[in-house]
């Protein structure tokens, strides 16, 4: 089990936007990957007749093939952060599951939904204030 501490619900809420990121950095990458240029040249034959002919030719470009296999090692890279942060996320909602219903529901709406603690108050209902709610969140990580 995972000891709680506002360090890991930081952790896990920046798992969330790194896995988010990444994924849009992925996005760009495969993108890239993608660029097709093209152009068409005129010409000859070597021989008779000297026809002329427009040749349509397309292909990546010099910039996004300098190294062709980069593209594939920076996606991989990008493929593991995520699956670290994946970790990260799966190891805090199985502690998650650990405590009592009514916590989970503080810590998901204070800590992964960043709402104010009145907020917070608004959501759990039965006469529960801001101040009511922030004090049993402060023993719970005192006590955890």
């Amino acid at each position: 089990m995972i000891p709680l501490d506002k360090q890991i619900l930081e952790q896990y809420i920046d798992a969330c936007e790194l896995i988010k990121d990444t994924k849009d950095e992925i996005r760009k990458l495969r993108k890239r990957r993608s660029q097709m240029q093209k152009d068409s040249v005129k010409g000859s034959a070597h021989e008779f007749p000297y026809t002329l002919q427009t040749y349509h030719l397309e292909g990546l470009g010099y910039a996004a093939v300098k190294d062709p296999d980069e593209l594939d090692r920076m996606e991989e890279l990008l493929a593991e952060r995520i699956r670290n942060a994946e970790k990260i996320k799966r190891q805090v909602e199985a502690w998650l599951n650990t405590v009592s219903p009514r916590m989970q529901r503080i810590i998901r709406y204070r800590v992964f939904e960043d709402m104010t603690w009145e907020q917070v108050a608004m959501r759990m209902g039965r006469r529960a204030t801001g101040e009511s709610v922030k004090k049993e969140f402060q023993r719970f990580l005192e006590v955890a």
